[in-house]
């Protein structure tokens, strides 16, 4: 464990950080899974509930925009080929 008052204010952040992270992917994740899972006249809805999730991740810095954008559109790619 951290022995500076600093260190320990960094240990407490990342704990922070690491825990609110987790939620938000955990939550794209979710999102991803209901889309693939979804019969093909719901995919459509989906797919936007999926995208707000993704682009929220990435406005909060959890992916980067890139990762998000690359994400977005395979699922976009995948739902119009189905």
């Amino acid at each position: 464990m951290a022995n500076h008052k600093s260190a320990k204010k960094r240990a407490r952040q990342s704990e922070k950080r690491r825990v609110r992270n987790r939620h938000v992917s955990s939550g794209v994740k979710t999102a991803v899974k209901a889309l693939r899972e979804a019969a093909p006249e719901e995919q459509v809805a989906a797919l936007r509930r999926a995208e707000s999730v993704i682009r929220r991740a990435a406005s909060k810095g959890v992916i980067s925009k890139k990762q998000a954008s690359r994400r977005v559109s395979r699922l976009a790619q995948s739902v119009s080929a189905s």
